[in-house]
């Protein structure tokens, strides 16, 4: 069986289709069940990293099903998806260990998300990979990797706090990993068996954010065709995540302020408020207290927030974590079908890797490393396979790009030279270059218009453009 395999159920098929078609995009390998009794047959005898099951099912629900998974594989995350999103399914879900729960019709965009977030917390939860001396949450998905003392010190505070139901104020550059923090907390506290739902702020519509987060009733507003409950509520004795928690208004932050005040909520249309008991971790990439001066956030929402601050110190701070980083890199890039099986990198390259300053941070460094496996010859990084800032290092003999060309020469060099690289894969080519293959295709076709074979029989010259004509076909 294929590795990152995930399991379909859905009775019906262009509901089971859909669902899988989705999944394939992501990348991973999917197989599917038309009812929950031939889903928990192929669960006992193959291997999973993820299901995804319709709730309502003939014969097995899809609570049931769950119910099951769980009781063979705690550790397996499954995200629960259904037209029928009434209040108590959606808890009941929850309280069984659901990972996610989505409402029919959904987006791509939704099923993705859902599923990321279920394999971070699945790579987080405690189990015996865990190494807490070395500062790694050793599992085959995003963990925490350091060795750096002060990222040390901040693990060590982390699980001294998670104990606690303090609200914690998770802050630091983009890409500096404060989801994972967030989860680590998570996973240290006594609410690690309960849902844990995180929401990014930025990423959501101001006009949707406030339902997403506290739910509505049916017929509240145009397009409320059924009752939605909020991520509060879904987090119910467990820990919600408001990521990128500056980015809110500030109407609704009055609103989430009384949620954190009174332990209840309103879902809009509402007419009673409800309990609810969630420990609440705010992220943020930046300075919450001079947004507070310009007007932008409450202060006394802010010292609700601010009651444990944590701050994750950037990688050009920590730079002695570089070469673990990378290692762990590869060695993931590898286990999912990537080229980093095997490879290694060069000590030129592990220098130039140390004088970067890495704005993006280890996200960066994780998308640079993958770019440069990709490209790398014999199974060793050397510097020419580096693309910082968005540019080649060029070979030293090649000259590069000449000073005064036009950004259409620039590019069209750069795409004929990385296809060179990747001996010409358009796919490779097209992500390392950040492009779609399509972008790729019609690039090539603008650069390089085709031919007839009479006048390519007759080029003899070494330049790059004969060697790359192939690429277009």
């Amino acid at each position: 069986m294929q590795k990152n395999q995930i399991l379909v159920v859905d009775d019906e098929g262009s509901m089971r289709l859909a669902l899988s078609e989705a999944v394939k995009r992501g990348g991973y390998a999917v197989d599917t069940a038309v009812d929950g009794f031939e889903a928990l047959q192929k669960f006992r005898t193959e291997r999973f990293q993820m299901v995804i099951s319709d709730v309502k099912m003939p014969k097995m629900s899809g609570v049931d099903v769950l119910k099951e998974i769980k009781r063979m594989s705690p550790q397996t995350p499954v995200i629960m998806v259904t037209a029928y999103g009434t209040i108590q399914n959606a808890v009941e879900a929850m309280k069984e260990g659901a990972s996610d729960y989505i409402l029919k019709p959904f987006s791509y965009e939704d099923l993705e998300s859902a599923m990321r977030r279920a394999m971070m917390t699945s790579a987080t939860r405690p189990g015996p990979g865990r190494d807490k001396s070395s500062g790694s949450l050793r599992s085959k998905s995003r963990v925490i990797v350091t060795q750096h003392p002060k990222m040390q010190k901040l693990l060590d505070l982390a699980r001294n706090i998670a104990s606690s139901n303090s609200t914690v104020l998770i802050q630091g550059e983009s890409g500096t990993g404060k989801e994972l923090l967030a989860r680590y907390i998570f996973e240290n506290s006594p609410r690690r068996h309960k849902p844990f739902v995180a929401i990014n702020c930025a990423a959501i519509p101001e006009n949707l954010l406030e339902s997403e987060l506290f739910g509505h009733e049916k017929g509240a507003f145009t397009g409320a065709a059924t009752q939605r409950i909020g991520k509060f509520e879904m987090a119910n004795h467990g820990t919600i995540l408001l990521d990128e928690i500056s980015e809110m208004s500030l109407q609704l932050q009055a609103k989430l302020l009384r949620v954190l005040q009174e332990f209840e909520l309103d879902r809009i249309g509402g007419k009673i408020s409800i309990p609810i008991d969630v420990r609440v971790i705010c992220t943020t990439n930046g300075d919450l207290r001079r947004a507070v001066d310009d007007e932008k956030f409450r202060e006394d929402l802010f010292y609700r927030l601010n009651v444990i601050p944590l701050t994750i110190p950037p990688l050009r701070e920590r730079k002695d974590d570089i070469p673990q980083l990378v290692e762990h890199f590869l060695k993931g890039n590898g286990e999912r079908g990537g080229s980093g099986r095997g490879v290694s990198v060069s000590l030129e390259a592990q220098a130039l890797l140390q004088k970067y300053d890495w704005k993006g941070n280890v996200r960066e460094l994780e998308n640079f490393i993958e770019r440069a496996a990709l490209v790398c010859e014999e199974g060793v990084i050397e510097p020419r396979h580096f693309f910082l800032d968005g540019t080649v290092k060029p070979r030293r003999e090649s000259g590069g790009v000449p000073v005064g060309s036009t950004l259409r020469e620039m590019e069209k060099q750069l795409i004929l030279k990385t296809l060179e690289e990747v001996k010409g894969n358009r796919t490779h080519a097209a992500k390392v270059l950040g492009i779609s293959i399509r972008t790729l295709r019609n690039k090539l076709k603008e650069y390089l218009p085709t031919r007839p074979k009479t006048e390519k029989n007759s080029l003899m010259s070494n330049g790059r453009e004969d060697r790359v004509d192939a690429f277009v076909q």
